[in-house]
């Protein structure tokens, strides 16, 4: 989320043209503190060239997106700290509130480039703006929680709740889903990737998948913040302000169903049904009661997708792209990739990646 053309992203055109008087910016610095603060140092900006390069990309392209289709003055609030975890932008009472995060709040361990204190975050850079009448809320975050994935779900819930409360409003909060990365252990970062699908079930919340738009899988931050941005703001223009946005939902697993020799997964968000990007669909694996994951041949029949493999008589749980690097090709037809899941609730393998 922090990113911005400062960092190297492709964006010149779009800085030249960025002077528009109905955008503002409000660009909080890092900086944390132990208890809640009234103040912070920063101060609203109109849009232009300059402090667009400044700002958050997927932040300015969400927020033109909203000024353009909803033709109303857009204020964005730019609070954000690459690499840092959820607990440190989450209250304190609400982390000491829930015992399985408590626990997992206390396993951070320190890190060079950022704090991991619970609410150090939250109380410098979140707490002063709560007088502020916000509309809603985007976040892009999830890779400094890998090593606790288990309850991530319930931690970004439970921040999300406690921001809620403290604003005394049940805003819209949309979120993206981490992109694929080689990290050091293996599926970590794919489980923090399940957490977040489970954490859609939460009222007023959606996930945006990105797993199509990295550059590669050694890059935590891939370039591409102007699609991110639109489907984020895609999101909030359908779901919030109901305008005739046809399909901003990526698909999503529905059911599985076994028939002889196949497995039949059905999708819900794909209203005119799937699309493969290639000629083979890649990133689906199946296995049968005992674990073997084999490669699975893909058919698409309309908004279902038939996995089998020659090797596998009887399959009985899919996977679809789920692994730190596994990118998969599927799509509903308007262009959304599928969610990555998996059907199976077995033990995953975190060890210590190999390194060659």
């Amino acid at each position: 989320m922090e990113m911005s053309m400062e960092w190297g992203l492709p964006y010149k055109d779009e800085a030249a043209s960025a002077t528009d008087q109905n955008i503002r910016f409000f660009n909080i610095p890092r900086t944390t503190a132990d208890y809640p603060q009234d103040d912070v140092r920063a101060e609203w900006i109109v849009c232009n060239p300059g402090d667009m390069k400044k700002f958050s990309a997927v932040a300015y392209f969400f927020g033109r997106s909203l000024r353009q289709n909803l033709d109303v003055p857009v204020g964005l609030i730019e609070s954000a700290w690459g690499g840092t975890p959820a607990e440190a932008w989450t209250p304190p009472d609400a982390i000491n509130g829930n015992a399985v995060v408590k626990e997992a709040a206390a396993k951070l361990s320190p890190v060079p480039w950022g704090p991991v204190t619970v609410a150090s975050i939250y109380n410098a850079m979140i707490y002063p703006v709560i007088k502020y009448s916000i509309a809603g809320a985007i976040w892009y975050q999830g890779e400094a929680n890998t090593s606790n994935n288990a309850s991530y779900a319930q931690l970004l819930t439970t921040m999300i709740d406690a921001w809620r409360k403290k604003w005394n409003k049940e805003f819209p909060f949309y979120y993206v889903q981490i992109a694929p990365f080689t990290y050091g252990r293996k599926n970590e970062g794919a489980l923090v990737q399940e957490q977040q699908t489970k954490a859609m079930s939460h009222p007023k919340t959606g996930m945006v998948v990105v797993n199509d738009l990295i550059d590669s899988v050694s890059n935590i931050h891939p370039s591409d913040k102007r699609e991110v941005g639109k489907r984020l703001a895609n999101w909030a223009l359908g779901d919030t302000y109901k305008k005739n946005i046809p399909v901003y939902k990526s698909p999503v697993f529905k059911t599985s169903e076994i028939i002889k020799d196949k497995l039949v997964v059905q999708f819900d968000n794909a209203p005119t049904g799937l699309k493969s990007t290639g000629k083979v669909i890649s990133g689906f694996y199946i296995s049968g009661e005992k674990e073997e994951w084999l490669p699975a041949d893909a058919k698409i029949e309309n908004d279902k997708v038939i996995l089998s493999n020659k090797s596998l008589k009887n399959p009985v749980y899919a996977r679809y792209g789920f692994g730190n690097t596994i990118i998969g090709n599927l799509f509903n037809k308007e262009g959304l990739p599928v969610v990555p899941f998996r059907t199976d609730n077995w033990v995953v393998d975190q060890s210590p990646e190999r390194k060659n």
